[in-house]
């Protein structure tokens, strides 16, 4: 046999193997998502209570919450009227709601804000602030709170803080996820990972990721977000990195096509870089992303918040981690075993379903406002 003959059954073999290959991922993702579209066809619907309420909301900027509370909204009240933060007064004004529900009052709010929920105070509108960044711009919501009537924080440790303000009446109420939009999908092989993580590299985190950066050069990893830069061993994982803002579809896909997303919460400390907390408040409660990845039906390994076993149980519909090395042993334990992943995957997807949609959430959230 002639070289270039041997040289045409190497490449024809690498083929056929690729394709195999191929065929076996592509059976894999549509047997993983079949599984999923059973659960959330089978997981009996929310139906929420209809209260007799004019609301208009504003939101914060971010479409992953934002989208979420207006669509909420408009299935568990009269009428839902969605304003933006510049033309708040205005559109009280105009539409005389019962209520002013407003979605965080950071970042994209202009400098009359306060002056405008004043004036609407003034009208006889209720007005409340849902915190969803606490306790990370505390610095910022302590001259924001008291200018609502009901101030309601997704962070258990910044309810007394509030409360200490002189704020008279302080919820807890947590997070919650758009299970129309963070939902399991079927993906392409660019989305594909053993092992993924979006968000921004805040200091506690480029300390983790520089700790397990070894182990994640081994694999097939997909990170996500800005200033990774910053890691001590960025080298080693630059090949992985998606640099900078990763839209909202982008992420479904890329937690839709690991195998294991990591969950790492925001850390309290490193103020006037990665925080306006000068008082140190510290992070308790479950952030948003942990609802969101469980939505995608992709198993989560995530560090734990004090209210975590409220929402979810470990072990069972996620899992935890205390340390780098622990991370390191639950990954290389959940890839080598398919099933259990899988299954605990699914137990997350469900049970988020069932309790964690924001339709539930605002339910909630109307049910303490006594509406």
């Amino acid at each position: 046999m002639s070289r270039t003959q041997q040289s045409a059954r190497r490449k024809a073999a690498v083929r056929e193997k690729g394709s195999r290959a191929g065929g076996l991922l592509g059976y894999q993702q549509g047997y993983r998502y079949g599984r999923c579209e059973a659960v959330r066809t089978l997981t009996p619907q929310v139906t929420p209570v209809r209260h007799d309420l004019k609301v208009l909301f504003i939101p914060q900027g971010f479409p992953a919450i934002d989208n979420g509370v207006a669509a909420a909204l408009q299935r568990t009240v009269r009428e839902a009227v969605v304003g933006t933060p510049e033309a708040m007064l205005a559109l009280a004004e105009q539409h005389r709601p019962d209520l002013l529900l407003v979605l965080n009052g950071l970042h994209v709010f202009p400098s009359d804000h306060l002056q405008q929920v004043d004036r609407i105070r003034e009208l006889g509108i209720r007005t409340v602030i849902w915190f969803a960044d606490d306790p990370y711009f505390t610095d910022d919501t302590a001259a924001i709170a008291p200018h609502y009537d009901v101030v309601a924080t997704h962070e258990q440790s910044c309810v007394p803080f509030y409360l200490s303000l002189g704020c008279p009446h302080v919820l807890y109420v947590p997070m919650a996820v758009d299970t129309d939009t963070f939902r399991p999908v079927p993906v392409g092989s660019g989305y594909h990972a053993d092992i993924c993580f979006i968000g921004m590299a805040f200091w506690n985190r480029v300390e983790l990721f520089d700790q397990i950066a070894k182990y994640l050069s081994g694999k097939k990893v997909i990170v996500g977000g800005g200033l990774w830069e910053r890691m001590r061993l960025y080298r080693l994982l630059k090949p992985s990195i998606r640099d900078g803002w990763i839209p909202i579809d982008e992420t479904v896909r890329y937690y839709n096509g690991a195998k294991i997303v990591i969950n790492l919460h925001r850390g309290c400390r490193h103020h006037g870089r990665d925080n306006r907390n000068l008082r140190g408040l510290p992070g308790q409660s479950i952030n948003p992303r942990t609802y969101e990845m469980a939505a995608c039906g992709t198993m989560q390994l995530t560090d734990i918040r004090d209210d975590l076993t409220r929402y979810y149980t470990p072990g069972v519909e996620l899992d935890v981690y205390r340390s780098a090395g622990e991370l390191i042993d639950k990954l290389d334990y959940y890839l080598k075993h398919d099933a259990e992943r899988q299954t605990i995957a699914l137990n997350g997807l469900r049970r988020t379903m069932q309790e964690h949609s924001f339709v539930t959430r605002i339910g909630q959230l109307l049910g303490l406002l006594g509406c």
